[in-house]
């Protein structure tokens, strides 16, 4: 898939005011600083398109950008260890939960792990409850430029033996680097064949 057109489309923190749904649309979500905005840049190949920061939180309300005018891609803000107090973050889970659970046209939740860590509980406590939801996804390891050969073969065997803790089969995984563009076309394949298949069933 090539990208020709990315835009803002709306920036809003209550999922009945998200755009209409007669789109697919695909979500990204991570723990706070896993390189969720630096991953859309790269993969719409614009610049600036979603906001960045060295600060974790960057990202406080669900925003929407139209792609292509086919498909929309949804920024979610990150779960974790934001800068913010506990009620911002109560209010950014019950957010987030109410648009994952009601969003009729969510094709996949893009989970986003940074490759450099271990699997982290909260990152398994959410993918574990988009399983129970029956949500689809799929992980993507974050940052793998920043790790040599062998550290990154470790650390993607690491993810997989924590997913398989929870899933047989495994969903699927996804290798990236928004520095290299390290696993841009997989992810764009994937939204391309959801949008293809979606589209061939009416």
């Amino acid at each position: 898939m090539n990208i020709k057109n990315a835009e803002f489309v709306s920036c809003c923190s209550d999922y009945r005011k998200c755009p209409q749904e007669n789109l697919p649309e695909y979500a990204f979500i991570g723990r706070s600083n896993v390189g969720k905005s630096s991953l859309i840049n790269c993969l719409c190949q614009r610049k600036g398109l979603a906001k960045t920061s060295s600060s974790p939180g960057k990202t406080q309300a669900i925003v929407h950008f139209m792609v292509d005018d086919r498909w929309f891609l949804a920024d979610l803000p990150g779960y974790g260890y934001a800068s913010v107090g506990k009620k911002q973050r109560e209010q950014w889970q019950k957010m987030t939960r109410d648009y994952l659970l009601r969003r009729s046209n969510l094709f996949c939740v893009f989970v986003l792990v940074d490759l450099r860590i271990p699997p982290q509980k909260i990152d398994l406590e959410f993918l574990q409850f988009l399983g129970e939801n029956e949500l689809p996804l799929c992980v993507i390891g974050t940052k793998a430029d920043k790790l040599g050969k062998m550290a990154l073969e470790n650390s993607a065997e690491a993810i997989k033996a924590a997913l398989g803790e929870m899933w047989e089969p495994l969903p699927p995984f996804i290798l990236s680097s928004a520095e290299t563009g390290l696993g841009r076309e997989e992810i764009l394949d994937f939204i391309d064949k959801a949008n293809k298949t979606a589209a061939s069933q009416g």
